[in-house]
Order: structure tokens, then sequence, then C-alpha cells
């Protein structure tokens, strides 16, 4: 197989054009971003004008497969673009971003506005060549036949320019709002030099806080609101006035409140996202943007999302308004807290979590070095699926943090390569993500082996230490690890089928919720855990307590899921023009309905969910829970059969990770747990099942 790693010999022109190998991270600038991309639109455009008027025979080969082959050229363009401007932010990358979007928005709309193409399509879907075709194909075909319609490709002539300037700004507006998002974590910090306000906090958290503020120049210590630093605070700091400062700052990110109100505000761009994506909704004939999008997910209306996340908060909400009760009484009679505050909540829920469990996810931390969790959960990967992790080294990175990796199958054969991108840092998006570098496909003979980036945000080495992580940052590692290996894994040979792609939304977090089990197990602990310095095994007494802690206050951590998926549903359902006021009547409603915990006025929460204004979840954040049902169920299966049998891992791989987006979802689990998914796994996996 051809070494698609290796370095390929410097040769002039824009690094963007050289698709050979790997992404030349080392190389791409910012001007070449313009130039690339006009190539590519221009090129791609005479080709489809081609493809147009070409008279004789359809056939997959002179039609679908030429487009397919056009759009993945353009994509294997743009990823890196997209993915540096997510990962190493800087003012000439994002003007050259942002001033690329219309135009690749642009293009977009005019291909599935493209009558002539959709017709071609339809001429092959009826042709005799049609039932010839492989099940990937046929997929392929009636998904585009479906994209024209939902993208407006029969909307009358004189609507498709008023639905074409709406997706050029709703691709602006997304981005803005992310950037908004990006620019208010990053603005404000909490810098602190009496030590004696952090009592409670442990040793490591300060250790990162220092390096924090020596790396700004500045004494003492530095907290910021990205994750890593945010939640440790929040957890352990027992000074409730700067809790209150850091949870004020931070629930107003992007907003017209806190101590950057209205600077990065993100008021107008929710209001034009919302009526925007209601008035293509309408222009399509649908009642509104949540019947778009559900047309393509494996729930399909709109009132079935809403049924099943109503059925999941009335078996919890009992259960929630109890550990509510409990932190409140905790926290007047331990914690001399009262009332009890939203800024609080963290606080006095670990004091309660120590109390209860004599446990805390900071003991974890000495046990969970970073290269010892990824060489566990490589090696929990071989054994379920029988593939061996390499790293490589020499390839171009974007920062030196980043490592490359090669996944070999068990006769030696390159299955997927991957970029580890792992550690919390200025100019990087908050959260985790895996994205798309290279989709496999098969082209004369040849498998294209295909390339992703993994990309989280965990706690970095401090000094000479090593990054130790929370078991928290494990669950995230693996999570992302799960969605890598739905992208690489696959063994479809078409690029819009293969992988993630065409993959039903509410079942693509079905493989990365799925491996977060294995954090949870003691056969697999046993291989993601040793002491940093003594390699001692995480202590059975230690792991005993993590496990009784597991479901620590678990039905108000799914009622807050809930509430998120709920008000983003009939945020998408409800909504038209009536401004941000009644964005926060919906979440008032929606909270009234279900939370047990109300947060302050000024909490500025739609502000900063990313999710639903800037990463593709709109009406579909119910996805998590949709999707963590089926994992939790598929799990059980491996319960009943032993959590690292090989058998049952094989028939995961090729019965869900192997089949791409060519098999409907629910077929896909049907096929390997034998029957339809139920509550029951997911009721007793967060302890409220009976």
């Amino acid at each position: 197989m051809p070494n698609d790693h290796a370095d390929v010999p410097d040769t002039p022109g824009n690094p963007l054009l050289q698709q050979e190998g790997m992404p030349r991270f080392d190389r791409i600038r910012p001007e070449h971003v313009e130039s690339a991309l006009a190539d590519i639109l221009s090129e791609n455009r005479k080709r489809i004008a081609v493809l147009e008027h070409r008279s004789g025979p359809v056939t997959w080969a002179n039609f679908v497969q030429v487009l397919e082959d056009l759009n993945e050229r353009l994509a294997r363009m743009w990823s890196p673009v997209s993915h540096l401007n997510a990962v190493k932010d800087s003012p000439e990358l994002r003007k050259a971003h942002e001033n690329a979007l219309p135009r690749l928005t642009d293009y977009y709309t005019d291909l599935s506005h493209n009558e002539n193409l959709f017709r071609k399509f339809g001429t092959v879907r009826d042709s005799d060549e049609f039932d010839r075709l492989d099940r990937a194909q046929r997929k392929i075909i009636g998904n585009a036949l479906r994209d024209y319609r939902l993208a407006g490709v029969n909307l009358p002539r004189n609507k498709k320019p008023r639905f074409k300037s709406i997706q050029q700004e709703l691709a602006s507006l997304s981005n803005r709002f992310e950037r908004n998002v990006l620019d208010s974590t990053e603005s404000w910090s909490l810098q602190v030099n009496e030590q004696s306000r952090l009592t409670g906090l442990p040793d490591t958290v300060l250790e990162l806080a220092r390096q924090a503020a020596e790396t700004q120049q500045q004494n003492g210590w530095r907290f910021t609101l990205h994750t890593p630093s945010y939640l440790s605070f929040m957890m352990y700091c027992r000074d409730r006035e700067l809790r209150k400062r850091m949870y004020s700052a931070y629930v107003t990110r992007a907003s017209e409140q806190g101590p950057d109100a209205g600077v990065f505000d993100n008021s107008g761009a929710i209001e034009r996202l919302l009526a925007l994506r209601h008035e293509s909704a309408t222009l399509l004939g649908f009642d509104g943007y949540a019947s778009v999008s559900l047309e393509t997910k494996m729930a399909g209306s709109p009132a079935r999302v809403e049924g099943f996340l109503l059925d999941l908060a009335g078996w919890v909400r009992t259960t929630a308004e109890h550990e509510r009760a409990e932190l409140e009484a905790f926290a007047r009679d331990e914690c001399d807290l009262q009332p009890l505050q939203v800024w609080d909540l963290a606080y006095v829920s670990e004091r309660l979590r120590q109390s209860r469990y004599v446990f805390s996810d900071e003991d974890m931390r000495p046990y969970f070095p970073f290269k010892r969790v990824i060489e566990g959960l490589f090696t929990v990967a071989r054994r379920l699926y029988g593939i061996e992790a390499r790293r490589v080294d020499g390839v171009e990175v974007w920062h030196p943090d980043v490592e490359f990796y090669e996944l070999l199958d068990g006769r030696g054969e390159v299955r997927g390569r991957f970029f580890l991108d792992p550690y919390v840092r200025n100019g990087k998006r908050d959260g985790a993500w895996m994205d798309d570098c290279i989709p496999r496909k098969r082209t004369d003979g040849r498998v294209q082996v295909p390339v992703a980036y993994l990309v989280c945000n965990l706690s970095p080495p401090v000094g000479d230490r090593p990054a130790l992580l929370t078991h928290e940052e494990v669950l995230t590692l693996f999570h992302e690890f799960g969605h890598g290996l739905h992208h690489l894994l696959s063994k479809v040979d078409y690029v819009s089928v293969s992988g993630i792609n065409g993959v039903q939304w509410d079942a693509v977090e079905l493989p990365s919720q799925f491996m977060e089990n294995w954090c949870w197990e003691a056969e697999s602990l046993n291989l993601i855990s040793g002491h940093y310095r003594t390699g001692e095994p995480l202590p059975a007494e230690l792991l005993d307590k993590m496990r009784l802690a597991r479901n620590f206050q678990s039905a108000m951590q799914m009622l807050r899921q809930i509430e998120f998926s709920l008000f983003d549903l009939r945020l998408h359902r409800d909504y038209v023009n009536q401004g941000i006021a009644y964005v926060y009547k919906i979440l008032h409603q929606v909270r009234t309905e279900v939370a047990v915990v109300m947060p302050p006025g000024y909490n500025r929460f739609p502000h900063s969910f990313s999710h639903i204004f800037a990463g593709g979840y709109a009406a579909g954040y119910y996805s998590y829970k949709w999707a963590e049902l089926l994992s939790a169920d598929a799990f059980s299966r491996f319960e009943e059969e032993g959590v690292l049998n090989p058998a049952t891992g094989r028939s995961f791989l090729e019965n869900i990770l192997e089949v791409g987006g060519v098999e409907d979802a629910g077929d896909m689990f049907r096929n390997f747990r034998g029957r339809d998914p139920t509550v029951d796994a997911l009721l007793r996996h967060n302890g409220l099942a009976g």
C-alpha cells in the first residue's frame, strides 16, 4: 500500500492544491486560501457545465462518480483551512476564512439548485443500471435526490435567489457566532495574587494556573474560561466571591451582559440565524426548521423527539428533585451556604461527593497520565477490533503538541490515520471534536486511506510533570476516539457514505458514546491507568469509590441535557421573528417544565450554545440522549458476553463501524443487537432503573 504519510518533495505552488499525502501544514498560509478556492471552484464549475449538457446515456461512471470526485477535491482543499481556523486562530487566517465562506456557500447552493443535475440523478435512479449498482451506490443516489429537494431544487425560479442569499448569510452568521464565543472566552481571566483566596484548589490546578500566569508575564495565578481551568476552579475554590465572578463571566460570554458586555454580543446573530432558518424552511414548504432538520434523522419528527425527551424527564424528575434537596441540605448544614446559589453548585456537589464516597476526581489524576491513557485506549481497540495503533513521526503538524498515528489491521494493512491535538491552548476553539481530513474511497482498485483530526482541550503538562487527566477528560478522549474509529474503519468505497458521511445525525454519536463505557470497567481501567511516578495500577479501593460515585447526581445531569435538547427543539420549531426576548421566553418555559436548577436572570447560556448555532446540531441536540440510549443498549451486549470479548467487538465493527452511511441506523443497530433498542440499559447505567 502507498506510504501516504511520507514527505512529499517541495514543489512550487499552492500547498492547498497539492492533495497527494497529508496536508502541508508547515507551508499553508492565509494567502493561499483565496487562490486555491478560486482555482478549484472555477475548474469544478467548468466540469459541471460539461456534465449538465452531455448527451447520451447517464450512468454512475460518467455522472455520479464524476460529481463525487469534484466534491471531494473541493472538500480536501477546504478541510485544512477550516481545521486551522479552529485550532490555530489568527487575524489573517480568520479574514481569509471569512472571505472564502460566501464563495463556498455560493458554489454549493448553485450546485444544489441545478435542475439539470437533479434530473440526471433521477435518470440514473430510473435506469436499468440502477438495479445493478451496489447498495452504497443506490444509497448515494437516493440521498442526493432527497438532499436536492431539501436544498430547494424544486423552488420556483423567482424564489431561488432568496434561498441562496439565506444560505450565504447563515454560513457567515455561524462563523461569526463561533468567533465571538472564542474571543469572549479568551478575553477574560481571573488573576489572583493571594494564595489564601485559593484555598481548596488542588496542587495540580494551582500549578496549571501558575504556569498560565507565567506565560502572560503575570504574577500569582491565572484562571481562564477554558473548560479545564473553569471547571476545576468552580469545583474546588472555597472563596464564594471568586466563584461568583468566574461563574458570571462564563455564563455571560458573547452577550450584552457581564464583564465584556456588548463587545462580542451574539444577540443579533442568534435572532438572525433563527429568522433565516425559519424562512428557509417555509420556502421549502415546511412549518419550521425543526421539521427540515429531522427529515434526515432517525427520529423523523419533532413530535417524536419531544415525546422521547418528555418521557425521559418523567422518569428522572422525582429523583432529580431529591438530589437537589440533598444538595441544599448539605450546603446549609456542612458548608454554611444558604441560600444555595448556582455558583455554589459545582463546589457543594464536589464536597458532598467527597463526603459520601471519600472520593474526588482529583484523586484520579496521578493514575491517568496522558501517555498511559493513550496506550491503554489503543490496547482496548486492539482487543475489541483487532487493530494496532502506531505513532508516525515526520508528518507536518500545526503545533508541537500534535501527534500522528496510523491504524493497522491484523494483516498489517493501514486502515486509517489520524492527527491527535490533545491539550488546551490559546487560539484553539474550546470543546472536543473529530473532523474529516481525508475520506476513504476506492479508485482503480486502490484504496484511499482515510484520515481524521481528533481534537481535545485536555489539561496540559506542567513543567517536568506529564499531563495528568481527570476521569472526565479520559471519557472525552475515548469519546472522540470513538468518532475517529467510525470514520477510519469504514469499508465503504464511496465518499458520500463512507465513515460518518451519510450517517443519520442522531446516530452519529453512537460509536463515540459507546466507547466511553470502557472508562468504567475494571478490566479496561487496568489498561488505561497507572500512577505517573510508580506505574502502580489504579487501586481497587479507588476504583470502587469511583464506580460508586459514577451516578452521583445523574438525574440532575440528565435533566440538564433534556433541558438543552427541548430548548433547541422548540426554538427551531416555534421561532419566527420574535427577537432575543422570545428565545429566553422559550428557555424559561422549558426550565419551568423540566429543570430543578433555575439560573439567575443574567445567565446568557444561548449566546455560547455553539452546538446549535455554529456546530450543525440545530434541532438535533437531542441526538446525544438518543444516541446514549443506543450506546447503552449496545454495550449491554458486551456486559452479557464480556467487555473485551473480541467476537462481540468484531460484530460491532462489522455491523456499525464499517458500514458508514449505507445502512439505515435502525437496521444497523438491529443487525448488531438482534432487536430494537430499549431504554432499560440507559436508565440502569445512570442508576435510575427500578
